[in-house]
């Protein structure tokens, strides 16, 4: 019987094209307790799982891999290598979708400009659409528009009010008429 779980992501993981740490985030839920067998606890675990993965994946043109007992969703682009790591029997599709969710979200977020520099310089969107698309190893969502929609930062309001001889007779004659009624109540 396979162990059925929400937890299907173990971390998400951005390296550059020398193999140097961007972004990493591992997810180990407490209520989880299988989370622990999986390694990667120490930073030097996962230092040299990530240099191993990349010395794997460096060459485009794969997107699934098995490696060291993991299972690594990963999408190149420009300058960059995206990686979903779970469990060896996680669900490959849905690890891929919620991987191009994600990347599609961050091309609309940055322009089409998923690269390093880019990242690194709009980390908090970065950050705030991997929490949109998973929380704490679940996916939570798979829609690329409804993260970058959630994520999006708001448009400065560009409402301006409009002051003139109009708007300013209405005030007065608001005032003059509160006035009146105010006298007529003495």
């Amino acid at each position: 019987m396979t162990n059925l779980s929400l937890y299907s992501i173990n971390a998400f993981v951005i390296l550059d094209s020398e193999g140097n740490r961007v972004l990493a985030k591992y997810y180990r839920p407490k209520s989880h307790p299988q989370a622990d067998s999986q390694g990667l606890i120490t930073l030097k675990e996962q230092r040299a799982f990530e240099k191993g993965l990349y010395a794997k994946t460096k060459k485009a043109g794969g997107e699934i891999i098995l490696y060291d007992s993991h299972l690594a969703v990963y999408k190149h682009s420009l300058d960059l290598i995206l990686y979903f790591i779970s469990g060896p029997d996680e669900n490959e599709l849905m690890l891929s979708a919620a991987l191009n969710a994600l990347v599609d979200a961050l091309q609309m977020l940055l322009r089409n400009q998923v690269e390093k520099r880019g990242v690194l310089e709009n980390l908090d969107l970065v950050v705030l659409c991997l929490d949109e698309t998973v929380d704490d190893g679940i996916i939570v969502d798979t829609d690329s528009s409804a993260i970058a929609s959630r994520v999006s930062r708001p448009r400065p309001d560009t409402t301006e009010i409009v002051i003139n001889e109009q708007t300013i007779m209405n005030a007065y004659q608001t005032v003059k008429e509160k006035m009146q009624q105010r006298m007529a109540q003495m």
